[in-house]
């Protein structure tokens, strides 16, 4: 079900993306705009995931240089059944982490020190198996387009104002291109949002599976959301555009970025991965606000070996139990 409503969210951002064309320049300009957004979606495949990793600034590490992080990524691609991804980080104080790549054999995961610094081993192994998920159902490549064919929505409605129309259909005047300008971005960014929403659901859902443990996700779903809110992450702030990609939005809030937001709420997301605990067998997540309660970093510290864990440990199962 989740597949055939994407697919249907992603067939009406392209009948919206046409739908603009037309109006601007017929069927011509409708042909033009397609071949136009094909081009920068070609260029996108082959080379999104270089120009979000440089955006943040990321450093590839290998076994030498974050052996414990690398370890903890290949245990859970080979749990999860996929090739090993490379492996960033990202100097950067908000904990979060995303995951980009055409395809799982082009895959990359990435983390920020704050995520490292701020959760136990559990929740940054939740956090991960989350973002293997998104390579293993090819989201990575999904959310690239989706936002590829926005903001060429956004381009064309801004066009709009200038070239009314053409011979053929007389165009939507000036009253109708600006209403294009203003609803058809906000369409596209409504179903981009609804594709993001979905997607995170289907990943939250399999990333518990690969680790065992739904808590802990639910754990560090909380710890992150609660440090987006405190810590900004500037390079975000300059490309909202970007903000579906990460676990939880970086976006502070502050401004109209978060009006409407990419990511389903925090709360209902832990209430799905309760909901999969109970059918697991597992022990439920503890409710959201409760952070108190969670085991504390350094993420390489298994709540084994550090402090009395907390709710959110659970019983000792999973690889790292």
């Amino acid at each position: 079900m989740n597949y055939l409503r994407t697919a249907m969210l992603l067939a009406g951002l392209t009948v919206l993306f046409m739908g603009v064309g037309y109006l601007i320049g017929g069927a011509a300009g409708a042909m033009i705009a397609l071949v136009i957004a094909a081009a920068t979606n070609l260029f996108t495949y082959w080379n999104s995931d270089r120009a979000v990793l440089s955006m943040y600034g990321a450093h590839e590490v290998d076994r030498r240089s974050a052996p414990e992080l690398v370890g903890l990524v290949a245990e859970l691609a080979g749990r999860a059944g996929l090739p090993m991804p490379r492996v960033f980080v990202m100097d950067e104080a908000q904990p979060n982490a995303f995951a980009t790549g055409r395809n799982p054999e082009n895959a990359a995961v990435a983390v920020t020190t704050g995520l490292m610094n701020q959760l136990s081993r559990e929740e940054l192994a939740g956090v991960i198996a989350h973002e293997l998920a998104h390579i293993k159902h090819h989201d990575t490549l999904l959310m690239t387009v989706t936002a590829t064919i926005a903001g060429a929505i956004s381009m064309l409605a801004q066009f709009g104002m200038f070239f009314g129309g053409n011979r053929d259909n007389n165009g939507p005047g000036i009253v109708g291109s600006i209403l294009m300008m203003i609803l058809a971005p906000l369409g596209a960014m409504l179903v981009q949002m609804a594709i993001s929403r979905t997607r995170e659901y289907a990943a939250d859902d399999l990333g518990a599976r690969i680790v065992g443990q739904p808590m802990w996700l639910a754990s560090a779903l909380v710890k992150i959301e609660g440090a987006a809110h405190q810590i900004p992450n500037l390079e975000a702030e300059r490309n909202p555009a970007t903000a579906h990609m990460f676990i939880i939005n970086p976006l502070s809030g502050h401004g109209v970025d978060n009006l409407f937001t990419t990511h389903p709420s925090t709360q209902n997301r832990i209430a799905a991965l309760q909901q999969l605990a109970a059918e697991l067998g597992a022990q439920a997540p503890p409710s959201a606000g409760a952070n108190e309660n969670y085991p504390q970093g350094p993420w390489g510290r298994s709540s084994s070996r550090g402090p009395s864990p907390g709710p959110s440990a659970g019983p000792s199962r999973g690889p790292w139990g």
